[in-house]
Order: C-alpha cells, then sequence, then structure tokens
C-alpha cells in the first residue's frame, strides 16, 4: 500500500482528481487530495490559469508543503498537469519520496532526488505544455540524475485526456494510464 499526495491541475481540485484518488483507494492506497486554491474552481484553462495567478504560484507551493508535512517521508507524489509542478517544488525537501506519478505534465527531477526514484509520466502526444522534443529532453535530464523513469504517450489525444467532463476525453487512453499508474503503485 501506498501513500499518496494527489496534486490538482490549474482547474482546480475537481470530480477528476477525487474520482483518481478514489480508484486508488479502491486498490488499497491512502490518497489525500489537497485543495491548493482553498475552494476555487476554473471552468476554462483560461480561468484556471488566472486563478493560479490571482492566488500566486508561492501560496500554492505552501499549501502543497503543509499538507505533506504530515505525511510520510515515504509518501508517493503525484500530479496532474499543473500538480506536476507542485511536485517538482517538493521534491527537493523530499529525498525519502517514495515515487513520483506524473499526469499530463512533467516536472524538473533535482539533482538531490535519491538514486532510482521510480518516477511515471504519462502525457499526450503531442502535448502542447508538455511537446514531444520536451518530453524527450526531461526524460533525458531525469535519467542523468538517476531517476527509473518510465514514459507512456498517448498519441492523438487531447492534454487532459483522462477528464471525462473535458473535450480532451479519451476513454481508452485514460483507462490504459489508470492501469498503468495502478501497476506503478502496486510495485512501489
Amino acid at each position: 500500500m501506498a501513500h499518496i499526495a494527489l496534486f490538482h491541475s490549474v482547474y482546480g481540485l475537481r470530480a477528476v482528481e477525487h474520482a483518481a484518488a478514489d480508484r486508488f483507494r479502491a486498490a488499497g492506497h491512502e490518497v489525500v487530495t489537497p485543495d491548493l486554491y482553498a475552494g476555487a474552481i476554473a471552468t476554462t484553462i483560461d480561468g484556471g490559469f488566472a486563478l493560479k495567478d490571482r492566488i500566486g504560484w508561492e501560496v500554492i507551493v505552501e499549501r502543497a508543503r503543509d499538507a505533506v508535512g504530515r505525511m510520510s517521508a515515504g509518501t508517493v507524489l503525484a500530479g496532474v498537469s499543473m500538480g506536476a509542478g507542485v511536485v517538482g517544488e517538493l521534491l527537493a525537501d523530499r529525498r525519502d519520496t517514495a515515487g513520483l506519478l506524473l499526469l499530463h505534465g512533467i516536472t524538473e527531477i533535482p539533482a538531490s532526488a535519491r538514486t532510482a526514484l521510480p518516477v511515471q509520466l504519462h502525457v499526450a502526444d503531442p502535448d502542447m505544455f508538455a511537446p514531444p522534443a520536451a518530453v524527450a529532453d526531461w526524460e533525458k535530464a531525469a535519467k542523468s540524475v538517476g531517476a527509473a523513469v518510465q514514459v507512456f504517450t498517448y498519441p492523438g489525444v487531447g492534454h487532459f485526456y483522462t477528464d471525462a467532463s473535458l473535450r480532451d476525453h479519451d476513454a481508452e487512453a485514460a483507462d490504459r494510464t489508470w492501469r498503468r499508474s495502478l501497476d506503478f503503485l502496486r510495485h512501489l
């Protein structure tokens, strides 16, 4: 069983993150879903970026630090899109992190990360926020600091393909993502 902190996208904490957490809980994992926006939710991606900017990145990261501060050092850090960036901010101070699960976004893996840190990435191909060249560079950089990286790309789907409420949704790709994510968590 893994302990997981799942950080939401730029839209805010919504049904898609709650459903992912429920899926992980059903497999026996303990999951928290910190609300980094304190209840605010956007209905469009532009609205999400405006909300993020209004709250401020420093406040978002501080809320995330507060949320994981009470969790074990071996907590899995998981992030959905913007949440992947949050994970990157926390990782430098959480060397004993059990693993990283990155959905719809990449983040820098610092050189201070523990050797062989398990990292699994799921992104659309192409993805406007994580273009193929950026993903290739990210994978090379993550491996260069010793991370054990798995990259799964999903051709022809939209950026946030796991969210059934958005036009990006692709049921088949989402199902593969959740199966692969559960397998990743099971092997940590």
